[in-house]
């Protein structure tokens, strides 16, 4: 998902988070990550197994040597009529072609893998939610939400590549509100970057965490703002 974010996008989200701030003490952030990982290591298992198995439905067909024309030739200027020793080079052609097949389908489905769509269907969706909660908890240990005076930092996360929102609550929070309360801000982001129009679905899941967060966390006297009200985009 490729997205561009302009001064204004930026300008509108801080502007979003001020407002939500002015009825509570809480502190609300904004990541948006257009990648948490490369998934490099999926992609070298997917095309592992396929280099594995995939020609293995080869050997029923009569796979051998003779399917690689040059490769049945090498040698053969040099052929001995022994029995024993055409055997021997007739197996070596036939483990030489099954390692080129084995290695060009690792080739190709390794290659194929890098293409974001392919790649995000075959990651598994539990080890994408893991990265990207890895990825937010970074983000909110990063920015300090986690030492405000109360502990009433919350962390708005987007990743855009795996398609997943996750907001992050500090313990002051999550000690007195349940995580389901986060689930409408979760839904408005989502459904903002569903219709392409992430900052607009960003404004909407500020001001839902900010009502949240003023129904527990009223302003406090001469309460100050611990952290930047703004977007981070990485």
């Amino acid at each position: 998902m490729v997205m561009q974010f302009t001064t204004d996008d930026h300008a509108r989200v801080a502007r979003a988070i001020a407002q939500a701030e002015a009825n509570t003490s809480g502190e609300i952030f904004c990541v948006v990550a257009r990648q948490v990982s490369s998934y490099r290591d999926v992609s070298l298992a997917w095309a592992a197994a396929a280099a594995l198995l995939l020609p293995l439905g080869l050997i029923p067909l009569g796979f051998g040597a003779h399917w690689l024309p040059n490769l049945a030739n090498l040698g053969s200027a040099d052929w001995q009529a022994a029995h024993a020793a055409a055997r021997e080079v007739e197996i070596g052609q036939a483990l030489a072609a099954y390692a080129l097949v084995q290695a060009a389908v690792f080739v190709s489905v390794f290659l194929l893998s890098l293409i974001p769509t392919v790649r995000r269907l075959l990651t598994p969706v539990p080890l994408r939610r893991t990265r990207v909660r890895r990825a937010a908890m970074q983000q909110f240990l990063a920015h300090g939400l986690h030492v405000t005076q109360a502990r009433t930092g919350v962390l708005i996360f987007a990743a855009l590549a795996d398609h997943q929102v996750e907001v992050i609550a500090d313990e002051g929070i999550h000690a007195c509100v349940s995580p389901e309360v986060w689930a409408d801000a979760v839904a408005a982001l989502t459904a903002g970057l569903r219709r392409d129009q992430p900052v607009e679905g960003m404004e909407q899941a500020i001001a839902l965490c900010g009502q949240v967060l003023a129904e527990q966390f009223p302003p406090r006297p001469a309460d100050i703002n611990e952290v930047p009200d703004r977007l981070v985009v990485i």
